[in-house]
């Protein structure tokens, strides 16, 4: 009967090693489709290119000037819920995304042909975040509805020198601090 026992014990433990341990945390992304933790840095050649890219368009930046700041220093996202992260960085892509867009047309130049190609594989991958949030969640208000929008607002009330001025200006903001934030989920203080 010892024995019964012993193979009852041994099988139980065998089971349970199989098993392999629970997680005890959370995972940083939690919607499918959103693989968004891939940007936590960008490589040196790929921040490189977007220094080249900023040093030579902001010597061309004349006479700008801004009724307010498009993009305030005490912004930060840490300071929004982890599900509305995607939703603002999003929307600050899509305002830098079409203002450089706009600088590159009249630019001569490939200048800004990588990272704008970078910029949009940024923003494809974060709108597959945003599309694979719950869409019963809560909707945007607070700081994310203010955020949203000034931004909406900013390319109809602002000049278009103020829009690139505060692009360029706020550009590795986005790329380190903004991005590496939604990247870490949870994880972002």
């Amino acid at each position: 009967m010892a024995t019964v026992w012993v193979l009852v014990l041994v099988t139980a433990e065998l089971c349970l090693a199989r098993a392999g341990p629970v997680p005890t945390f959370e995972p940083t992304t939690t919607w499918k489709g959103c693989d968004i933790g891939r940007f936590k840095s960008l490589s040196p050649r790929e921040l490189e290119a977007f220094k080249k890219a900023k040093d030579a368009l902001e010597n061309s930046l004349k006479n700008w000037s801004c009724g307010s700041r498009l993009f305030p220093r005490n912004r930060d996202l840490s300071q929004l819920q982890v599900w509305e992260r995607p939703v603002a960085l999003e929307a600050e892509l899509a305002l830098t995304l079409k203002v450089l867009e706009t600088m590159a047309d009249r630019s001569q130049g490939g200048i800004l042909d990588q990272p704008l190609h970078m910029l949009r594989h940024i923003r494809s991958e974060l709108q597959a975040c945003v599309k694979a949030q719950p869409t019963a969640g809560p909707q945007p208000r607070g700081r994310l509805h203010h955020w949203l929008h000034r931004l909406h607002e900013a390319s109809k009330k602002e000049s278009q020198g103020c829009l690139e001025a505060s692009v360029l200006f706020n550009l590795f903001r986005l790329l380190k601090k903004d991005l590496e934030c939604v990247a870490s989920g949870d994880l972002c203080v």
